[in-house]
C-alpha cells in the first residue's frame, strides 16, 4: 500500500528559538516533513529554489528584507502556500492582514506574555495541512485594495424586516473572501453577523479594515450589541457570537465555553442561535471558504426551518472544506462563486423586500 507523500515545509523566521520549536512541532506530525529553515528572505529564496517546499511558514519582521516585501515578490514570481506567523499585537495584526491581501493562505499568532510556541502546536499543524491543499492566489504587486462599495441599493432606501439577518461563516481564505463580499454590498441591507476563524486581537483589526472599505458600518461585536440594518458585526477572536431575539431586534451575546469543531468562535453556534430565535425564514445564511466542517450542521438546521442558505463553490474557494461539508449534508440550497455572492445577497427577497402594495379604495 502506497502512502501519501509528506507535506514539505520550509520555516522562515529570524529567531533561532522559533525556528527550532516550529520544526519540532511540525516534525512531530507523521504527515509533515520540515525540509529546511531560513533566517531571512534571502536565505528563504535560495532554500525555495533548492528544496521546492509545499508550504512556507513566514515571519513578517526580519532583517535585510521585511516579510511583506518578500511575500509580495514571492506571490508575483513563484506563488506557493504561505502561513504567516505574526506577533499578537495591533501592529502585528495589521501586517498579517496585509499579508493575507497579498496572497498568504492563513495567519497564526505567536504567543506573547509568557505563553510558549508549543501552546499553538495543534493550530500550526492544522493550518499547514490546510495550506498544503489551498488554491494559491497570485496577486500583482500593483493590485489596489478594493474601493468602498455602493452606499445604497438604488432608488428609495429599502426598509428590511427587523427580523431579517444575514449570517456568514468562513475560515481559511475567508478574510479576503469576506472583504470581497462586504465591499460590494450597499448600506441598507439587514444586519450581518460574521464568524471568521481568526486569532484574538486580529478580529478587531480585521473589522476596522472592513469598515474603512465598506459602505456598511463594520465593527467587532460586543456583548449586548444590537444587530441593526446597515451594520456588520464580526465575532471577536476567542468568543462565540450568539444572537438573541428581544422582541424588537436581535441582540448579541458573547460566550466562552468549549471550542466547537476546534474553533472559538464557531460558525455552527451562530447559526444554531439564529434558528433558536424562531425567525429562520427571515434569515439568509452561508458558508464561505475554509477548512473543516464548522457551519454545516447549523446551516442545515436553518434550511430546515425555512432560511435561505448557500455555500461558496469549489472553484473559488481557497480551501473547499466547510462549503463541501455543507453541500454534502444538503444544507446549502444554492452554490455560488465568490464573485456572485454580493449580488445574490443584494437581490434576495429577504434582503430586498418588495414595497408594500397600496390599499385600493372604491
Amino acid at each position: 500500500m502506497s502512502l501519501s507523500p509528506k507535506i514539505r515545509v520550509l520555516v522562515v523566521d529570524d529567531s533561532a528559538v522559533v525556528r527550532r520549536l516550529a520544526c519540532e512541532l511540525l516534525g512531530a506530525d507523521r504527515e509533515i516533513e520540515v525540509v529546511g529553515t531560513a533566517a531571512d528572505p534571502y536565505e528563504a529564496r535560495d532554500q525555495i529554489a533548492r528544496l521546492a517546499p509545499d508550504v512556507l511558514t513566514l515571519d513578517l519582521e526580519m532583517p535585510r528584507m521585511d516579510g511583506l516585501t518578500f511575500l509580495s515578490l514571492l506571490m508575483e514570481r513563484r506563488p506557493l502556500p504561505v502561513v504567516i506567523m505574526s506577533t499578537l499585537t495591533a501592529r502585528g495584526s495589521e501586517f498579517a492582514l496585509e499579508a493575507l491581501r497579498l496572497g498568504a493562505v492563513d495567519v497564526i499568532g505567536k504567543p506573547v506574555g509568557g505563553r510558549r510556541l508549543d501552546d499553538i502546536g495543534a493550530q500550526l499543524v492544522a493550518k499547514v495541512k490546510a495550506a498544503a491543499g489551498a488554491r494559491v492566489r497570485s496577486v500583482p504587486r500593483t493590485a489596489a485594495t478594493a474601493a468602498v462599495g455602493p452606499t445604497a441599493s438604488g432608488g428609495a432606501p429599502r426598509r428590511p424586516d427587523p427580523r431579517a439577518t444575514i449570517l456568514l461563516g468562513a475560515s481559511t481564505g475567508g478574510v479576503e473572501a469576506l472583504r470581497e463580499v462586504l465591499t460590494a454590498l450597499p448600506a441598507d441591507l439587514p444586519g450581518i453577523a460574521i464568524v471568521q476563524h481568526i486569532p484574538a486581537l486580529f478580529s478587531k483589526t480585521f473589522a476596522a479594515r472592513l469598515d474603512s472599505l465598506s459602505a456598511l458600518e463594520v465593527r467587532e461585536a460586543a456583548d449586548g450589541d444590537h444587530l441593526l440594518p446597515g451594520t456588520a458585526l464580526v465575532a471577536p477572536g476567542n468568543f462565540h457570537l450568539l444572537l438573541h431575539w428581544t422582541g424588537r431586534h436581535h441582540q448579541v451575546r458573547l460566550a466562552g465555553g468549549p471550542a466547537v469543531w476546534h474553533q472559538r468562535p464557531a460558525v455552527d453556534l451562530l447559526f444554531k442561535s439564529a434558528s433558536d430565535a424562531g425567525h429562520a425564514r427571515h434569515c439568509v445564511a452561508g458558508v464561505l471558504t475554509g477548512m473543516g466542517r464548522d457551519g454545516a450542521e447549523g446551516l442545515l438546521r436553518l434550511r430546515e426551518l425555512g432560511a435561505a442558505t448557500f455555500a461558496q463553490d469549489e472553484a473559488s474557494s481557497v480551501v473547499y472544506g466547510m462549503p463541501r461539508a455543507a453541500q454534502e449534508i444538503g444544507a446549502a440550497q444554492t452554490v455560488l462563486p465568490l464573485t456572485g455572492v454580493s449580488a445574490w445577497l443584494n437581490h434576495h427577497p429577504v434582503c430586498n423586500p418588495p414595497p408594500a402594495t397600496p390599499a385600493l379604495h372604491p
